[in-house]
């Protein structure tokens, strides 16, 4: 078999079967480059504190870019627009957060909403409303600066049968401008900001930083293992074919052995010919 691989046919097989096995591999190292390219995670500065006007603008959709950013931006608190959104988890434990509205001063203009801190109960989380709400008319055109974190805008969700039509579980803007007095046609920022500092008889709300996780495209690796695969069946099918050819090499050799010793010596005529003849003549 060794000698029919050297021979040059199957030799300029092997260098085309090899060219074919490097091309799948070249595919196959490519796929895992965009696994790990899909995978990699972007660094993002989330806790440098940024002004709002950097990272979202009214009536826009939040990018990703912006959700969890720490920003800091000043506004006027609109009073008798504060809201209790209900079912907020703080550590695990189940109350209310206190969310405002602010009409933004040092950026575009347009109403943000305020999380202003986190009450285990509805009692203290109405009276620490109230409180914002009376700071508020008192301190009417005065701006205040928030520190806190960015986020999107919640989903609303409709509450169950017999609960407060009124009740909100979200911060969902587009229920809340419903809420906000003469508040038809106005610019809004889809997203809201938790604040880092809390309101007076609220609990500062915990808005940890985004986990940075890598996920593997596992698509991507599949088919990585497919070019792998089809690589080493390239070279295996060079081999089969090699192999193949020795096989029918030598049955034509062993038949050929055969038809000579059946031959009758120095005529070239089978012995079995040679008998049938002789037996006819007889």
């Amino acid at each position: 078999m060794l000698t029919m691989m050297v021979r040059p046919r199957w030799v300029l097989a092997l260098l085309l079967a090899l060219g074919i096995a490097a091309a799948f591999a070249l595919l196959g190292q490519w796929q895992l480059e965009r696994a790990v390219e899909q995978a990699a995670v972007v660094e993002r500065p989330t806790e440098e504190v940024r002004p709002l006007a950097d990272v979202a603008e009214p009536d826009r959709p939040t990018e990703q870019a912006a959700t969890a950013q720490r920003v800091e931006v000043s506004g006027e608190i609109v009073p008798g627009d504060t809201v209790l959104i209900e079912g907020r988890l703080n550590d695990g434990v189940a109350g209310f957060w206190v969310v405002a509205h602010l009409e933004v001063t040092d950026a575009a203009p347009g109403g943000l909403p305020i999380a202003l801190g986190w009450a285990p109960d509805e009692a203290s989380a109405r009276a620490a409303l109230e409180r914002v709400d009376a700071d508020a008319a008192e301190a009417a055109g005065d701006p205040v600066t928030i520190v806190g974190r960015f986020l999107p805008s919640e989903a609303p969700i409709v509450p169950d049968e017999g609960d407060d039509p009124f009740a909100m579980q979200t911060v969902a803007v587009a229920q809340l401008i419903n809420l906000w007095a003469d508040y038809d046609d106005r610019p809004v920022y889809f997203g809201y900001v938790t604040t880092t500092e809390p309101a007076a008889g609220l609990e500062a709300i915990v808005s940890p930083p985004p986990e940075q996780s890598v996920e593997l495209n596992w698509l991507n690796i599949f088919y990585a293992l497919e070019w792998a695969v089809f690589a080493g069946f390239a070279v295996f099918l060079w081999y089969r074919l090699v192999r193949d050819a020795v096989e029918r090499e030598r049955e034509l050799a062993a038949a050929g052995a055969a038809e000579a010793e059946n031959a009758v010596p120095g005529t070239g005529v089978k012995a079995a010919e040679s008998s049938a003849g002789a037996s006819g003549t007889e």
